[in-house]
């Protein structure tokens, strides 16, 4: 039996990220309005329920993110679940250094968070709570609004994007 005072071996990072990527996820932008009016987004597959009653939903956001300012400030925020066909979209908000709206059409959602055209479904959150959680700040939202069409979701498993058979 392991003496539960003793310090448990340390983790081998990468492994335990492959472990985790057993799990298959659904892939998300989540956008929102910077302080100064610009829209803000960026990709997220840590996206996940959390209560019917009342409705609240949950994503996560790395400490180091150059958007983690505007989330924390933000009163709203939406969450778009992404279509099977937007697997391109999904790595043009995972990239840095670009205009991630540039030329591209959007919807204004509550706050003025951006809903992005042709997803499988449409999340807008007030920004309710944030909690510490190691290396990264969990958000959980309050749904204020939300809309679905019938269209594949994009998947994310094993490192790669899937879609479902």
């Amino acid at each position: 039996m392991r003496d539960p005072h003793r310090a448990a071996p340390p983790f081998d990072a990468r492994a335990l990220r492959d472990a985790l990527g057993g799990f298959a996820t659904g892939v998300t932008v989540i956008t929102t309005c910077g302080d100064d009016g610009r829209p803000v987004g960026l990709t997220v597959s840590s996206f996940n329920s959390v209560s019917l009653d009342p409705p609240l939903v949950l994503w996560s956001l790395s400490l180091h993110s150059p958007n983690l300012a505007a989330f924390r400030r933000c009163s709203h925020y939406a969450v778009n679940v992404l279509a099977a066909e937007q697997e391109g979209l999904s790595a043009h908000f995972a990239a840095s250094g670009i205009d991630r709206f540039g030329g591209m059409e959007v919807q204004p959602g509550l706050g003025g968070a951006p809903l992005l055209p042709g997803c499988c479904a449409w999340f807008e959150c007030r920004n309710e709570a944030r909690h510490a959680g190691g290396d990264h700040i969990i958000f959980v939202g309050r749904v204020e609004r939300f809309a679905r069409e019938d269209r594949a979701p994009l998947l994310f498993h094993g490192g790669r994007y899937r879609r479902l058979a």
